[in-house]
């Protein structure tokens, strides 16, 4: 079980830098904690390899171009939102009609829009949120030996994952690779995308006809 737990709270893990890092800018306390891990960098190489990191202080290398690069990103240049790629009008659905919504409230998931500044609850930050939630409840499950419990969270996991993110993620967080203005944008990009694909197999892998095989 502990190799279980393992793989479990490394998904957590995930989930929360990513929604993190999607949700909001970063600041000088996210980014020492961030630049403290190497295991973490080991997931952004063009980032840790890039020379404005020598060549500045944090509190510079955030005001000159990491967090004018959100703001280009997620505010001014592409819209990060559920609705907008997957209504024939492309607006935003920012009230309770929008399904997202009604999955949250199903879960006692709330949406905290002023802390991802966002205006729609199906940013793609909240939606990977409530993934980290969902994989956090999991894990609590697991270490209580509980693994129907468990099982059950995880087709959660696997039918939000295919239902609402995998259909329209993959094609904005292209779209921010190719607009990304610092290697730490294209790098979060890369690493959602491919983190959001290998953890949909995953879960398929796992549910099985006959529940869950976590020792697999």
């Amino acid at each position: 079980m502990n190799d279980v737990l393992t793989k479990q709270l490394a998904r957590v893990n995930l989930y929360a830098l990513i929604s993190r890092i999607l949700m909001k800018e970063a600041d000088e306390t996210f980014l020492e904690k961030f630049e403290g891990d190497e295991m973490i960098l080991s997931f952004f190489p063009n980032y840790r390899n890039w020379e404005k990191r020598e060549e500045l202080g944090r509190k510079e290398l955030l005001e000159q171009f990491l967090n004018v690069d959100f703001t280009n990103l997620f505010v001014l240049h592409m819209i990060p939102y559920e609705s907008f790629y997957r209504r024939d009008d492309q607006m935003l659905e920012t009230g309770g009609d929008n399904p997202v919504v009604q999955i949250y409230n199903e879960y006692d998931f709330r949406a905290q829009l002023d802390v991802a500044r966002a205006v729609s609850p199906d940013h793609i930050g909240i939606e990977l949120e409530f993934m980290y939630m969902l994989a956090s409840s999991e894990y609590k499950a697991l270490e209580n030996e509980d693994t129907a419990a468990a099982c059950e969270i995880a087709k959660i996991e696997r039918d939000f994952l295919k239902e609402h993110l995998l259909e329209w993620a993959p094609m904005f967080l292209m779209n921010m690779k190719a607009e990304a203005g610092t290697p730490f944008y294209y790098d979060a990009a890369s690493l959602a995308l491919e983190f959001m694909l290998n953890d949909y197999e995953y879960l398929n892998e796992l549910i099985g006809e006959e529940g869950c095989n976590y020792r697999a």
